[in-house]
């Protein structure tokens, strides 16, 4: 059985759309719909049921998730063990990060590969969501770590999702809004907003929602936006990956009618990486595993 074809049926469970899975995943929705047929075929079960509304699994389906998983994790680990054995840790690879990732991601990665793997080098590469994507499709860097963007990968291009955050707003303690337990979109339409720049999927998510928003901040980091904030500035606009927790005085409220950020790695679609940086996206994967959003 190949295992890719459990990874596109975890992807249509998860996201529930064989639409939203091969966006995903990076394949055309047929391509998709035709590798799931196969699976149920080869192991004789019908998986999935499909409506109008997307997919959902059935019994024998549900009852296959967990095995399943633990079948692509497995592959995983007899890869990164291979590598292992073999001391192929050597090489250079390049990492394309938008801010959030870099500091909750990337930074920790880097020195668990400067303390385990001395041979391995490494370059990262921070930027917007769309430029390190864009590197990534050119050759420039190995993979990405990014928000993902609303819209499908380039042709080429494949997100593999990791972690996902609420969205929310950060304000002061003594701010009007701060009583509240949720707040929503609207209720940030006549105050300054604080948030990342032009360009981010933040930027995006905030315009979206809310007409014309008084944005008086753009930021580079999640930390410039609750700097800002506890400074009086505005209402703070981000996903709650917290990066900065030592900046007093402000809270965060989560906005009740805000889809949530995701985080995922973007790669070429037809690329064959190289055994450095298999090794440094395993170890990726693993740091977004151990972060628990709350």
């Amino acid at each position: 059985m190949r295992v890719e074809r459990a990874r596109y049926f975890l992807a249509a469970v998860e996201t529930g759309s064989l639409r939203a899975a091969a966006a995903r995943c990076g394949v055309s929705q047929p391509a998709l719909g035709q590798q799931i047929a196969l699976l149920e075929e080869e192991l004789d079960v019908v998986l999935l049921t499909r409506s109008r509304h997307g997919v959902r699994p059935t019994p024998a389906g549900q009852a296959l998730i967990e095995p399943l998983r633990r079948l692509v994790a497995a592959e995983e680990a007899v890869r990164e063990s291979a590598m292992e054995s073999s001391g192929t840790y050597r090489g250079r690879v390049q990492i394309g990060g938008v801010t959030v990732t870099v500091e909750t991601i990337i930074a920790p990665v880097v020195g668990r590969l400067r303390q385990y793997h001395p041979g391995l080098r490494f370059a990262v590469r921070e930027g917007a969501s769309a430029a390190v994507e864009a590197d990534v499709l050119d050759g420039a860097l190995d993979f990405g770590v990014v928000t993902m963007p609303a819209g499908p990968p380039a042709p080429g291009l494949r997100r593999i999702p990791l972690i996902s955050a609420p969205v929310g707003a950060y304000v002061p303690t003594d701010h009007p809004l701060a009583g509240r337990d949720q707040i929503q979109w609207r209720d940030l339409a006549t105050w300054p907003i604080v948030t990342m720049r032009a360009g981010t999927v933040m930027w995006e998510t905030l315009h979206r929602h809310v007409p014309a928003p008084d944005v008086v901040v753009q930021a580079m980091s999640a930390r410039t936006v609750k700097v800002m904030v506890g400074q009086g500035a505005g209402v703070g606009i981000l996903a709650r990956f917290d990066t900065s927790a030592d900046i007093a005085d402000v809270v965060w409220l989560p906005l009740s009618d805000a889809e949530p950020v995701h985080l995922c790695l973007t790669q070429r679609q037809d690329s064959r990486p190289s055994p450095s940086a298999l090794i440094v996206r395993r170890l990726i994967r693993a740091r977004a595993g151990e972060l628990v959003v709350s």
